[in-house]
This record gives structure tokens, C-alpha cells and sequence, in this order.
């Protein structure tokens, strides 16, 4: 298969290239092709003429985004609408990554978001994300939407954070009032790819690695399997000042994807696994 992908610096891009490897790969970044520009899009489809496109272009930066609205509405929802008109155009399915802020994360911590759940969110970038996943439901036929959650791999992520932090402090602080499934980029990948190969519904699905912890928790876990001598303090959200609000409930049900006959490991597995790779570094 011809595949593009998009944003392919990015930490999750790195692992669909090597789970796409066996493929024709056409890899970009905003200086090859900047997806929020629709001529763009279209001579640049026109003229690698993919059967695929993988959209890992986003605004991620959560609270510079409650400043700069506007680019993070260009990148997270006009670009998946360009992508979405131009795959349709050209018979082409489109693959895109989205997140659990687009809920909001208000629900009772016994309940988990569904697909179909009602959407709140309460940040410039759920609601960006939210929107381009709108565009791409109303522009385009053949899609995947894979909605993710508190990702982690080759790049800058909590765990790397916590071992830095674990290995220069005595203690630290870290939330507990946040609960969600840590995800691991590998993992992400291997479901993509997955998705793609058993021709499983088009569709949006919720996609996270098993089971559900807090930071703080997560945090403890990290620090225990590497070994990490370092104290870790509970502390409620409200005490680290942020420009955006973190959703206290991020857990995705994985029903539907698992319902396909596609699962993922749980969270401990998939940091041990990480764990093991950043030591070979």
C-alpha cells in the first residue's frame, strides 16, 4: 500500500512508520505539507496519489492553545477537514487521531466514555480536536477516528519526565484527582495497523491500553520499576496552576474496538516494555 503520513516527526508517527514499514511510505511534516492549506493538500495528494492518508498532525500543546485559538483551530480543524474533502475526492481512506478531551471528563469516576457519548469539552483544545473530528464525519466516507489518551514513547512524555524528575529530586508532587489509561505509542501503532489490515467497520473508536490509575499513581509505578529512590506526594489538580482544565475522568471504553477482535495490553505491561527500550538507549 501507498501510504501518507502527515505530522511524521511526531512520537506516535515514528512507531505507524515502523509498523508500516513493509509499505510505500510518504512521510511529512508542515514543510512538505502544510494541511491546513486545502490547494496544498490537493496538489500534494494529487501528485503522490496515496490508497491511505495518516493524519498525526495536531496541535498538542494544551494550555498554549487557550492563547493561540486560532492556530490551534487551523491545525486541529481545518486540516482534518482539508484531508477529509480531498481523501473523499480521490476514493482515498483517511486515518485520524484524536482524544478524550473532547468529553470533557466530568463523568462519575464509575462510568466510562463511550463513542457516542455526549461531547462537552472545556478546553480550546478539546474543542478544536472535537471539530475536526466533526469536519471529518461530514466531509469523508471511508475513515478511522481513534480516540486516545495520556500517550507515552519515543519522545517527550510523563514517564521521561518522572524519571528525570525521580532521579534529580527527593520528592515531588503529582495529581491524583486525574484518572485515565496510559497508552503506549507501540501499542497505538499495532491497532492502526490492525484496523487497517482486518478492514474492521470505518468509524470513530476509542483506543487506550488496558486499565485505569491516576498520575500519581502511574507516577509510583514508574519510579518502582526503575528503580527510583523518590518520594511522590498526592496533590489535588486545583493546586498546580494551569490555563486549561485537565479532565478528571479520562477513561475511554474499549468496547467497540475490542468487539472487532483487536485489544491492547494492559498499561503496566506496555511501561515495562518502554522501560526496557529507554534502558537500551
Amino acid at each position: 500500500m501507498k501510504i501518507l503520513i502527515t505530522g511524521a516527526n511526531g512520537m506516535l508517527a515514528k512507531e505507524i512508520k515502523n509498523e508500516f514499514k513493509n509499505n510505500e511510505l510518504i512521510c511529512t511534516d508542515v514543510d512538505e505539507l502544510d494541511i491546513t492549506n486545502i490547494e496544498n493538500v490537493q496538489a500534494y495528494v494529487k501528485k503522490v496519489n496515496p490508497e491511505i492518508i495518516i493524519n498525526c498532525a495536531a496541535y498538542t500543546a494544551v494550555d498554549k492553545a487557550e492563547d493561540d485559538k486560532e492556530l490551534a483551530r487551523k491545525v486541529n480543524a481545518v486540516g482534518p477537514k482539508n484531508l477529509a474533502k480531498v481523501s473523499k475526492e480521490n476514493n482515498i481512506i483517511l486515518v485520524h487521531i484524536s482524544t478524550d478531551y473532547v468529553f470533557g471528563g466530568n463523568k462519575p469516576l464509575n462510568e466510562f466514555y463511550k463513542e457516542d457519548d455526549e461531547k462537552s469539552p472545556n478546553t480550546v483544545y478539546g474543542a478544536t480536536k472535537l471539530e475536526g473530528e466533526n469536519e471529518i464525519e461530514k466531509n469523508c466516507d471511508k475513515y478511522y477516528i481513534f480516540r486516545t489518551a495520556w500517550l507515552f514513547g519515543d519522545g517527550k512524555n510523563f514517564v521521561r519526565t518522572m524519571i528525570k524528575l525521580g532521579n534529580e529530586k527527593e520528592e515531588i508532587n503529582v495529581v491524583s484527582d486525574q484518572h485515565g489509561s496510559p497508552t503506549y505509542t507501540v501499542d497505538l501503532a499495532k491497532v492502526i495497523y490492525e484496523s487497517i489490515k482486518k478492514q474492521i467497520p470505518y468509524g470513530i473508536y476509542n483506543v487506550t491500553n488496558e486499565g485505569y490509575t491516576t498520575w500519581y499513581e502511574f507516577a509510583k509505578e514508574i519510579f518502582k520499576l526503575a528503580n527510583i529512590n523518590c518520594k511522590v506526594n498526592s496533590v489535588k489538580s486545583e493546586e498546580f496552576e494551569s490555563k486549561a482544565h485537565r479532565p478528571k475522568n479520562s477513561k475511554l471504553s474499549k468496547e467497540k474496538i475490542l468487539s472487532e477482535g483487536i485489544s491492547l495490553p494492559s498499561y503496566e505491561d506496555a511501561l515495562k516494555r518502554y522501560l526496557k527500550k529507554e534502558c537500551r538507549k
